[in-house]
C-alpha cells in the first residue's frame, strides 16, 4: 500500500478556512449572568489557532449528582452570528474521544452555506482535547481505532490511571454538559448535527431534553444505546461493501469469499476488520484490498501484513489530544451492554459469558468473518477487563425520538457505522429524511467526494 501515506498526507492537509466568519460573540446581558447554570462561557477571546472564531470556557461539575466534588473546564468555540435567525447549531464530533474545537475551521467550511442562518458551536467533550484522559499504553496500541486489539497490560494501566472517576465520562455525563452549554449560550432549543458517536450523543440529548431540540442531523448513524461490542452489523456488511467497491473499480475477484478464506486460514478477522474500517477514511473504493485478500487467501499473506502495518502507522496513529483512548474506553465501558451484562457485572464471570456467546454465534451472523472475530474486537476486550463500576441507565431501544425534523445521512461504503443501523434508527423518528450517498464511507459531511450528502444537510437545515 505504498500510496496510502500520500493519501493520508493529502487528506490531513486539506483544511479549508471559511471566509467572512470573523464574528465576535456578544456578551450576555449582565442581569442574566448570575442565573447561568455552569457559570456561563468565561474567558471569551479569539481562538488561539483560529482567531476568526471566539473561544471560551464552560465549567461543569465532574459529577452532575454533586456527590463527588470537582469541576471540569470544557473549551467552547463559536462563530459570531449570535442573532442568527435559526439559532445555534451544535456540531458533535465522534469517537468517543475526539475533541470539537480543533475541527472548527474544517466543519465551518463544510457548513458555510448555512452559517448566515445558524451560529455554529463546537466544544471539547469532557476527557478530550486539552483535557484529554491520558492512557499512554492504550493510546499506542489503539490510536484512533475502535477495534485494534490492545495489550492487557495497557488496559490495566489505563484503568488504574483513571481510577474511580472513570465512571464520570459516560454519554450521560456528556448529555448533562450539553444542557449546561445550551443554558450558557442562552438557547431555548438547539439544532444538533452529530457524526458517528456524535449521533449517539445527539439522540441521547434529544431523549433526555426533548423540549430543547429543534432538529437533528445524524451522519453515520449509531444507536443511542451505543455501538454493538460484537459489531454484528459490520461483520456481514463487509461483504456488501467490498463487493460494491469491487464492482465500482472493475476488480475480477470476490473479495468477500477471499476474506472468508483468509480468516479461516489465519484467524485474523479482528485485525482485518480494524484495518478495513481505518482504510475507508482514505479510500472508500478500498483500492488494492481485493488483490491483497486474494493473495492472502491463496497462502501469500505478505501484502496483508504490510497493509496492517501501514494502517496502524498512517491511519490509526493518534495522540490523546486528537482522540483520547482513555475517554473512549471510559465512555464505552460505561455505556455499552456486553455478553456479560454491563460494567457493573463482576469481572470474574465475564470471560465465561463471552465464551458462551462465541459458541452460540452462527456463520450467518458473522460471515465472511467468524465467531472469534466478533468476540475478539479491541473495544470489547478493553471492557472485558475494565474494573467493575456503577453505570448510568441507558434509554430503551424502542424509545422514539421527539417529534422534530430528523435527517439520517449515510454512505453505502461505511463499515464503521453500516447503513443497516441507519435504517433501524430511522424507525424511531416520526418523519425521517433518509439519504444514502453512493460511494461514500464514514463521516459523509466531512469526507465524501460526492456532494449529495452535504447538499442534503443544507436543504434540511434551511427549510
Amino acid at each position: 500500500m505504498t500510496s496510502t501515506r500520500g493519501r493520508v498526507a493529502a487528506l490531513l492537509g486539506a483544511v479549508a478556512v471559511v471566509a467572512g466568519t470573523t464574528l465576535a460573540t456578544p456578551a450576555l446581558p449582565a442581569a442574566a449572568e448570575p442565573a447561568l447554570v455552569g457559570g456561563g462561557i468565561t474567558g471569551q477571546a479569539p481562538c488561539p489557532d483560529a482567531p476568526e472564531f471566539t473561544c471560551g470556557t464552560l465549567t461543569v461539575p465532574l459529577d452532575h449528582s454533586g456527590a463527588t466534588p470537582g469541576t471540569l473546564d470544557l473549551v467552547v468555540a463559536v462563530t459570531g452570528n449570535a442573532k442568527a435567525p435559526k439559532g445555534d447549531l451544535l456540531f458533535l464530533t465522534g469517537g468517543p474521544g475526539q475533541p470539537g474545537v480543533p475541527s472548527m475551521k474544517r466543519i465551518a467550511s463544510k457548513l458555510e452555506p448555512v452559517l448566515k442562518d445558524y451560529r455554529l458551536v463546537m466544544y471539547d467533550q469532557r476527557g478530550t482535547g486539552r483535557g484529554a484522559l491520558q492512557c499512554p499504553g492504550l493510546q499506542e496500541d489503539m490510536g484512533s481505532s475502535d477495534l485494534a486489539v490492545p495489550r492487557r497490560q495497557s488496559i490495566a494501566d489505563c484503568a488504574a490511571a483513571l481510577g474511580p472517576n472513570a465512571r464520570y465520562y459516560s454519554t450521560a455525563d456528556t448529555v448533562a454538559d450539553i444542557d449546561l452549554l445550551r443554558q450558557a449560550l442562552g438557547d431555548r432549543r438547539l439544532t444538533l448535527d452529530g457524526v458517528s458517536y456524535g449521533t449517539v450523543v445527539a439522540k441521547r440529548y434529544a431523549l433526555a431534553h426533548p423540549a430543547h431540540v429543534a432538529r437533528l442531523v445524524l451522519d453515520s448513524v449509531a444507536p443511542p444505546q451505543g455501538f454493538d461490542p460484537l459489531d454484528l452489523a459490520a461483520l456481514p456488511a463487509t461483504a456488501r461493501v467490498l463487493r460494491a467497491a469491487c464492482r465500482a473499480t472493475g476488480c475480477t475477484t470476490d473479495p468477500a469469499a477471499d476474506l472468508a478464506a483468509t480468516v479461516r486460514r489465519y484467524g485474523n478477522g479482528a485485525q482485518i476488520l480494524s484495518a478495513l474500517t481505518g482504510y475507508e477514511f482514505i479510500d472508500p473504493d478500498y483500492g488494492g484490498v481485493p488483490e491483497i485478500l486474494h493473495e492472502a487467501a491463496a497462502g501469500q499473506p505478505a501484502k496483508l501484513q504490510e497493509f496492517f502495518a501501514v494502517i496502524h502507522r498512517e491511519v490509526d496513529s493518534a495522540s490523546a489530544e486528537e482522540l483520547s483512548q482513555g475517554l473512549h474506553s471510559a465512555a464505552l465501558c460505561a455505556d455499552s451492554h456486553f455478553p456479560w451484562g454491563t460494567t457493573d457485572t463482576p469481572v470474574a464471570g465475564r470471560a465465561a459469558a463471552l465464551e458462551r456467546t462465541r459458541q452460540r454465534l452462527t456463520a450467518e451472523q458473522t460471515w465472511p468473518y467468524d465467531a472469534a472475530t466478533a468476540t475478539g474486537l479491541g473495544s470489547l476486550l478493553v471492557c472485558l477487563d475494565w474494573p467493575r463500576e456503577p453505570v448510568p441507565p441507558i434509554p430503551p431501544a424502542h424509545r422514539k425520538l421527539p417529534d422534530v425534523p430528523v435527517l439520517l445521512l449515510g454512505g453505502d461504503r461505511d463499515l464503521a457505522t453500516p447503513y443497516e443501523w441507519l435504517y433501524q434508527q430511522a424507525e424511531l423518528a416520526h418523519d425521517p429524511t433518509i439519504v444514502i450517498v453512493p460511494g461514500a464511507a464514514h463521516s459523509v459531511q466531512n469526507r465524501a467526494a460526492n456532494p449529495a450528502g452535504r447538499q442534503a444537510v443544507y436543504d434540511f437545515l434551511l427549510k
